[in-house]
């Protein structure tokens, strides 16, 4: 399983989903549109869902300068889950106004970066295949377990990793 989906699962005691890797030509549409690229996910989702995305925090913690967060992107009018996504990044990496930022939780971590001036790179490392767990069928308000589909995505600045995302859409 990508970290650091596995280590939030298992920080929380509750079974992961099946997360298995594909290939970027095996993502049926609509989810290619929106996974296989190199752009931020945040402005990806709002640019689709024509509007913006709210955050909502399911989990955070701290290991060091590591910060650890699940969080649900809903659409900002409805409520409707557009993605849940796990990060873990290296708070260090940035300068005190944005690490606060990051840990108050209220803003997407893609526009926070856009709009703090942070200048960092969002690329895939992997294309997902996710059998949902109980949890995440409650997240993406699911009837019954249906293939979703995600990406994992290292964020360097500066040519420094500076963190990992996990990002899962709901059913298209």
């Amino acid at each position: 399983m990508p970290a650091p989906l596995d280590v939030v699962y298992a920080r929380a005691g509750i079974p992961a989903p099946k997360v298995t890797t594909v290939s970027p030509d095996r993502i049926p549409a609509p989810y290619r549109s929106l996974l296989v690229h190199e752009r931020d996910m945040t402005l990806t989702l709002e640019t689709h869902h024509d509007g913006p995305v709210a955050l909502r925090t399911l989990s955070i913690f701290r290991e060091g300068h590591w910060y650890f967060r699940k969080v649900l992107l809903v659409e900002e009018s409805s409520g409707r889950p557009v993605e849940m996504g796990v990060i873990e990044i290296d708070l260090d990496a940035f300068s005190r106004p944005i690490q606060d930022r990051i840990l108050r939780n209220r803003v997407p971590l893609g526009r926070l970066l856009r709009e703090g001036g942070v200048d960092y790179q969002s690329r895939p490392t992997a294309f997902l295949a996710v059998e949902p767990n109980p949890e995440l069928l409650g997240v993406f308000w699911m009837r019954e377990p249906k293939t979703l589909y995600g990406r994992q995505t290292e964020l360097t600045l500066k040519g420094r990793k500076i963190g990992d995302v996990v990002e899962i859409l709901p059913l298209a």
